[in-house]
């Protein structure tokens, strides 16, 4: 199937089909011409799967060459950028050659960041191989790496040439890694989808119904994500409706250790929490705070974070991207498949961070 990031000034497909991974190469052809390519990869990623793409994108007429760094989100900062600049120099890419994206997040948002600052921007196409990508991070042109001080502190707005979404590559995750997933997948059903919420709901929560289900809750969550794209590229209003959870979520992933707490898993505990307190202070409806913790603990999720600690949750908070002067645009749910934006000043985000 295909979906349609109709943006006017750069519109794409989604590609989603099983078994797509390995025609690769003729998905390519049909988006650039013959040029060199290099994919850009984690150690991980490419023991499964850079061969059989690199082959693919061979066999279609361009020459590739792999770049790959060690996995883990705490390998997303800009020494690990420096080398990939490094590597491109080395193989001699022009403003005319391009990127492709081979991974999960962490591989997607350091690729395309690599790829719109390298020579002022060359293209690139996200080909992302868990969940959390699939459903999320791959579209809509977020690109950033972490600092020590927030994560994706840095980062473009960089809209990729296509997405090629292959949903077996999802069997090969660990399962922590797929369940990651569920977290953004949630989310979506909260915020936008009420089918979604649906199906979810009479899922079992097994590894093997997730991936019984994993091109429908990919589609599903791709829907929303385009809508709110198209209108809203560039974050400014009903795009932010997607940073449910991911407030404190960001905050836990900061104050953990990048790496230590999984991004799903941070916004499973992130939008549990604010829920709970959205909703003592009467801004989502009661009860739903039960049924959003039910269905994260139903696929796996964690719902609570052990080492909380307020006073750093809070400094981490305030270098939040969604922070505009003094005031955070937090998200809510004021009923199950919408959500809104509430205003809160810097002070006030400290009682959403009380336990």
């Amino acid at each position: 199937m295909k979906i349609r990031i109709d943006l006017p000034h750069h519109p794409y497909d989604i590609q989603i089909e099983k078994g797509c991974l390995s025609q690769a190469g003729k998905w390519l052809r049909e988006l650039w011409q013959p040029q060199k390519i290099v994919i850009i990869t984690d150690n991980h990623v490419a023991s499964l799967y850079a061969e059989k793409v690199k082959l693919s994108l061979e066999d279609a007429g361009f020459q590739v060459a792999v770049f790959d760094f060690l996995e883990g989100e705490e390998r997303k900062n800009l020494t690990t950028v420096q080398k990939a600049y490094e590597f491109l120099v080395k193989q001699d890419l022009t403003r005319s050659d391009g990127i492709v994206a081979l991974g999960g997040g962490v591989v997607g948002d350091l690729a395309g960041f690599v790829a719109s600052t390298y020579m002022r921007g060359i293209h690139f196409v996200q080909i992302p191989t868990s969940l959390t990508a699939q459903v999320d991070s791959s579209i809509g042109g977020k690109t950033g790496v972490n600092t020590p001080f927030a994560k994706n502190m840095v980062g473009t707005f960089a809209q990729p040439d296509g997405v090629l979404i292959d949903p077996t590559v999802l069997e090969t995750l660990g399962k922590r890694e797929l369940i990651e997933g569920m977290g953004e997948v949630i989310k979506y059903g909260l915020i936008e989808d009420p089918e979604l919420w649906d199906l979810l709901s009479e899922m079992d929560g097994s590894l093997e119904s997730i991936l019984e289900h994993s091109e429908s809750l990919i589609d599903h969550s791709c829907q929303v994500k385009r809508k709110m794209v198209v209108e809203d590229e560039l974050d400014n209003g009903i795009r932010l409706y997607l940073n449910f959870g991911h407030t404190i979520g960001h905050a836990i992933e900061a104050t953990a250790g990048y790496g230590k707490i999984m991004h799903g898993e941070a916004v499973a505990m992130g939008m549990v929490q604010v829920s709970k307190v959205a909703e003592e202070k009467g801004l989502m409806p009661a009860g739903i705070t039960q049924s959003i913790r039910e269905m994260c603990q139903k696929f796996g999720l964690p719902v609570d974070y052990e080492n909380w600690d307020l006073d750093k949750l809070y400094q981490a908070l305030t270098h939040d991207k969604k922070a505009r002067g003094n005031t955070m645009k937090l998200v809510l749910v004021p009923e199950l498949g919408s959500a809104m934006i509430h205003p809160v000043s810097l002070e006030e985000m400290k009682a959403y961070l009380v336990k």
